[in-house]
């Protein structure tokens, strides 16, 4: 199985190195995330800056981009197979009610839909 693992926390947060070693465990995991905090950044996408790629050493691929930006530009460009499942978290803080509405993390998984 092949998963790509997204957050809005960015791929330096504790809970998005946390869920890569744990589903590292049962699949194969690609890690694409945003290179700084995006929380509340919802569905959001860059439009007026190109998107730029750093290969990190723990092997997660930071963009300087917003979640959304992340997951479409790795089932779009990054991966050479389409993912099995796509998993954004873990988030710090909670996304309750109405707070769905702005998660960077919520649309990280959204985006996997497509």
């Amino acid at each position: 199985m092949r998963i790509l693992l997204s957050n809005d926390d960015g791929v330096y947060a504790k809970g998005i190195q946390v869920l890569q070693k744990a589903l590292a465990e049962i699949a194969e995991v690609t890690t694409v995330g945003p290179d700084r905090n995006c929380s509340g950044a919802s569905n959001s996408l860059t439009l007026l800056n190109p998107l730029r790629t750093q290969q990190l050493d723990n092997g997660f691929i930071a963009v300087n981009g917003t979640p959304t930006d992340c997951v479409h530009l790795a089932i779009s460009q990054l991966l050479a197979e389409t993912p099995d499942l796509v998993v954004a978290g873990i988030n710090h803080g909670a996304n309750l009610g109405d707070d769905v509405l702005y998660s960077g993390t919520v649309a990280a998984a959204t985006e996997g839909r497509h």
